[in-house]
């Protein structure tokens, strides 16, 4: 018996027995161990032990995963390429776990011929008549288009009266013709299996044998047919198709069993004329609460679905494209939010079933996000009317705005004059920043006009968090712009004036080169100017370089102040992308049920003893939390960073205007 974790596939030799001499396979030590050989069923000497896994040290610990399963099926379907050049045959019998219990009969499943194996799904017990077992085959197979049969006979001898039960399975090969007919049977008080694959044909060779040998490999049968297997992830070179194939193999299994669900959906209390064992056979596993979910979703959905089609109708009218209010839907954050969130519940209380298990998921992800989304700015509305906190906002946002405004004034007045020692032009300094000056007055008159309304402005405000918490951050955002956007004229005013004087250093520079740009072909060309060009170019470049550094000065302030906006409005959003893109029904199965999501399986062998089958037992790789991330992430709602780091500081040096944030689809400057 072999406790350790063994990977199939590790071992495989000239012998087809050798398949079952794995032992504890190692991930990092890479020498091969060596133990004293024993016989196998073909009566040649194989090792106990065989050659440990030697992986790539480049390879992550997911792609460590995928190979090692790779590596795994690909020796269960190297075994069947054996089987050409062996006389007897390695056949893969994969046995549901729930039915290593059950009373004799016979077994139901399907063959695999391409991978050599048969899937067992139910096993049918006694009494029952063929034909109904037939029809019974004939309905499943109209109803999921699989092809069912009568794979085999097993034999769970409990009593002494049941010894001669064998002989008589043996019997049932005549009436239901399967070409190879498996016989497994459970010895009576021990664990001890036989499993044999007999052929009715007349063996090509002579003297070779009429049975093959069978691998049994156990599966739980509920976990598979609720998990979904994912393709593995990409491998360099010869391991991502060895990972393709042998994911292939795997999925015509899982395949079987998930397509194979009408025929479990009878259990022992039923009044059928067929009698079956399979994993609800004890009990069809349902909820009335789900049922009658199930019962109200119907109606509900097409009800929220015409609603939502009206609202996109008035949403989409042609008064809302006109150009005040379209430019004002551009540019606010929660009309993008509500679009999106519009989005979200059309997808989900759509009428239409969804076609793939990945439809499905992506639907529970958005139905998850919404609700959590919704609860937590409920959470956010109970604060905030609570204890008349918004009262309190409002008394604080005056004499925050107004500190504001006073500590822009001081900066404004150590800029005019000679800030940090260095000696400015007088004439452009006064004249900007009494400028600025005149425009902060201006902002905080509309404050101070504004005030009385505050409160009830913000009082509906706080409403839209009843929308969810992304609503409630984007009105956010947007209140920050909109109370930020004295800032955002002194940084346009700055960076305009600045980039003026860039380029007319830069064109006055290509005069002095005898250069000028070609507006037509893009390109800088040669070009000859006269004395009168030349010397009203230098005059013209030395005012500009004399007046750069106080420009160049309120245009460094005043960018500073804007990045800082620029920053808290940038996380804002992220915060809003990640409630919107995170898929939190799948990150809830991975950490709850982690069967669900499969990345594919490893194998454990449960016994291995000369003259005896191999059995090993099959079990799911869950996938890892990044890959569940990656497959599963939702679409944002279209808030993202449109400038590289090397991008955003050229535009600063050359006085561009930077919008880091941006909604898809807006025209870049």
């Amino acid at each position: 018996m072999g406790g350790g974790v063994g990977w199939p596939g590790v071992g495989v030799g000239q012998c087809p027995c050798e398949m079952g001499s794995w032992g504890p396979v190692s991930l990092h030590d890479q020498t091969q161990s060596r133990a004293a050989p024993t016989h196998g069923p073909c009566g040649r000497a194989c090792m106990k032990s065989g050659p440990s896994v030697v992986l790539p040290a480049a390879l992550g610990p997911s792609a460590v995963v995928v190979v090692v399963v790779a590596a795994a099926v690909a020796a269960l379907d190297r075994a069947s390429l054996l089987s050409s050049s062996v006389p007897g045959m390695v056949l893969k019998a994969f046995f549901p776990t729930c039915c290593a219990s059950a009373d004799s009969g016979l077994l139901v499943g399907r063959w695999v011929p391409e991978q050599s194996s048969a899937v067992v799904l139910a096993v049918v017990h006694f009494p029952f008549i063929p034909i109904q077992v037939k029809e019974l085959l004939a309905q499943v197979h109209q109803a999921s288009r699989v092809g069912l049969a009568v794979l085999g006979t097993w034999c769970h001898r409990r009593q002494e009266a049941e010894e001669s039960l064998g002989h008589f399975l043996e019997g049932l090969g005549a009436i239901f013709s399967h070409e190879p007919w498996l016989q497994l049977c459970r010895e009576r008080g021990s664990k001890l299996w036989s499993c044999k694959a007999t052929r009715r044909q007349v063996p090509p060779h002579p003297g070779a044998p009429y049975e093959d040998q069978v691998m049994l490999v156990f599966y739980d049968q509920r976990k598979v047919l609720l998990s979904q297997l994912h393709p593995p992830a990409d491998l360099p070179d010869r391991q991502a198709a060895d990972a393709t194939a042998s994911a292939g193999g795997l999925a015509a299994v899982f395949d079987t069993v998930a397509r194979s669900e009408a025929l479990f959906r009878s259990d022992r209390f039923d009044e059928g004329p067929v009698r079956l064992s399979h994993w609800q056979s004890e009990g069809v596993e349902a909820s009335i609460l789900a049922e009658l979910a199930k019962r109200a979703s119907g109606p509900v959905c097409v009800l929220l679905a015409c609603l939502l089609s009206l609202i996109s109708a008035a949403s989409a009218c042609r008064v809302f494209t006109l150009w005040p209010l379209s430019f004002v839907w551009s540019k606010l954050s929660v009309c993008e939010q509500l679009r999106h969130r519009l989005e979200q519940l059309t997808l989900v209380f759509s009428t239409q079933k969804a076609e793939n298990p990945t439809q499905l998921m992506r639907k529970a992800n958005v139905l998850v996000s919404v609700l959590l989304d919704v609860a937590l700015g409920l959470a956010l509305l109970s604060w905030l009317h609570g204890k008349d906190r918004i009262g309190q906002l409002a008394e604080a946002l005056v004499p925050v705005a107004d500190h504001v405004a006073e500590e822009l004034q001081h900066l404004l007045q150590w800029l005019m004059g000679a800030p940090a020692g260095l000696k400015m032009n007088r004439a452009l300094d006064q004249v900007l920043g009494r400028f600025f000056l005149y425009h902060l007055h201006l902002w905080i008159s509309y404050i101070h006009l504004m005030s009385p309304f505050i409160e009830r402005i913000l009082w509906h405000v706080g409403l839209s968090a009843c929308l969810g918490l992304t609503v409630a951050l984007s009105v956010l955002s947007d209140i920050i712009a909109l109370l930020t956007f004295h800032i955002y004229c002194f940084y346009v005013y700055g960076a305009r004036l600045y980039c003026l004087k860039i380029c007319g250093l830069s064109s006055l520079w290509r005069l002095f080169r005898g250069k000028k740009w070609n507006v037509l072909r893009q390109r800088v060309d040669s070009c000859s100017y006269d004395l009168d060009q030349l010397f009203i170019g230098t005059l013209l470049f030395t005012i500009l370089v004399f007046l750069l550094p106080t420009t160049a000065l309120y245009y460094l302030v005043f960018t500073l102040l804007r990045l800082l906006v620029v920053a808290v409005q940038g996380l804002t959003h992220l915060l809003v992308d990640l409630i919107n893109s995170l898929p939190l029904y799948s990150l809830g199965l991975r950490l709850c049920r982690p069967y669900r999501l499969a990345a594919g399986v490893k194998f454990r062998v449960l016994e291995h003893e000369a003259g005896r089958p191999l059995r090993l037992l099959m079990q799911i790789n869950p996938l890892p939390y990044g890959r569940v991330v990656h497959t599963y992430r939702l679409p944002g709602c279209g808030c993202h960073p449109t400038h590289s780091w090397g991008s955003l500081c050229r535009k600063l040096f050359f006085g561009e205007l930077i919008y880091p944030w941006r909604q898809r689809g807006d025209k870049q400057d």
